[in-house]
């Protein structure tokens, strides 16, 4: 088992890991107080894909994840994702805040 660096890779490779098979498909975090490691790991007994943390911004990450995988599995592995991730969405301007001038 080898951990996949890009999160964006390792969400492409597990979206299509799931698709390919449905049924089999296990999708496991675990993460370890003590060392401050988030360890996220999607099989289907034949292919294991796993990615490593300790940043916690990745934790928003993960909940995006989580949402693709409901998503999948409640409206089936066919479903487009594209409103779960976001991905086209017009961008919007920049909020214009009370912050320091510079």
């Amino acid at each position: 088992m080898v951990y996949i660096v890009s999160w964006d890779d390792f969400v492409e490779r597990s979206v299509q890991l799931f698709r390919n098979s449905p049924q089999n498909t296990r999708y496991v975090m675990k993460y370890r107080h003590s060392d401050g490691k988030l360890v996220l790991k999607v099989t289907d007994d034949k292919e294991c894909l796993k990615f490593k943390t300790d940043q916690a911004q990745d934790a928003k990450k993960m909940e995006k994840l989580n949402n693709i995988f409901f998503t999948l599995m409640a409206r089936g592995p066919e479903t487009d994702i594209t409103e779960v991730t976001g991905k086209e969405q017009i961008a919007q301007p920049p909020k214009r805040g009370r912050g320091r001038k510079q």
